[in-house]
């Protein structure tokens, strides 16, 4: 119904603007071209209006953009830990928008096959954060990245903290927490921030830190380099210290 009803939003518009272009009185068609200076910019302008009723219904249908419904398995990641779940999720975005960089990462870092990451993310319809954690998770346990991959084909209904339990990396386990550790120096290659929880405060002191429900925030393009200081500390003001002052100042004149 959506569909329908932008579509013929607009065909409308486009026809207003077909008619808004041949405002000629010669008996012609109103698309007919004109051997004129006129017929030149009148063309520019219809050209103009269309592209952008075509990126209105683009931008209403959703187009060039995924969702939990265009996953082969859907989105419901598990992983037992919600700051992974959390950049996982943030993978899925930068993974539909930058695919050659994420691609190129997890080939050259994460010893993943380029054929079969392109076949993950087209073919067969994964979420780029699935992608990213069957290979992590191969890559720590020392297997190929296929061989998890089919396991978390056979498995995922049982979500990826299972899955990697099964495997040998619990979720909460010295293990589990490298793979956490290595989620940071992947988005550093990419020039995007992150932020950390507590649990890895020590590894990365100085990094921005959040909530481990907090939500990251990443619409725009990525900045060229990750955000590594921390933010400057605020002195506290509070009326107590504005009192406190007066009562001083009050003891002076005495």
């Amino acid at each position: 119904m959506i569909v329908a009803t932008t579509m013929t939003t607009a065909a409308t518009a486009a026809g207003a603007m077909t008619t808004d272009v041949g405002s000629e009185s010669n008996g012609m068609p109103a698309w007919y071209p004109i051997d004129d200076e006129r017929s030149g910019t009148m063309a520019m302008t219809w050209r103009a209006r269309l592209g952008a009723v075509l990126v209105a219904a683009a931008a209403t249908l959703g187009w060039g953009s995924a969702s939990a419904q265009d996953y082969t398995f859907g989105w419901n990641p598990r992983s037992g830990d919600v700051w992974v779940d959390t950049w996982l999720a943030d993978m899925n975005r930068y993974g539909a928008r930058y695919r050659d960089p994420f691609v190129d990462e997890m080939v050259r870092y994460y010893g993943a096959p380029r054929d079969l990451v392109n076949e993950l993310l087209g073919e067969r319809r994964w979420a780029p954060g699935d992608v990213y954690f069957a290979c992590s998770v191969a890559s720590a346990l020392g297997r190929p990245c296929r061989y998890v991959a089919d396991m978390w084909e056979r498995d995922h209904a049982l979500g990826w903290g299972e899955v990697a339990k099964n495997l040998g990396i619990k979720p909460g386990s010295a293990e589990f927490h490298r793979l956490k550790k290595g989620f940071v120096p992947s988005y550093d290659r990419w020039g995007r921030s992150i932020t950390i929880d507590a649990d890895l405060a020590r590894d990365y002191p100085g990094r921005p830190r959040e909530s481990a429900k907090a939500k990251p925030k990443h619409d725009a393009v990525p900045s060229k380099k990750a955000s590594t200081g921390a933010d400057k500390a605020k002195s506290p003001k509070g009326k107590g210290e504005g009192k406190g002052e007066g009562k001083q100042k009050g003891q002076n004149k005495h």
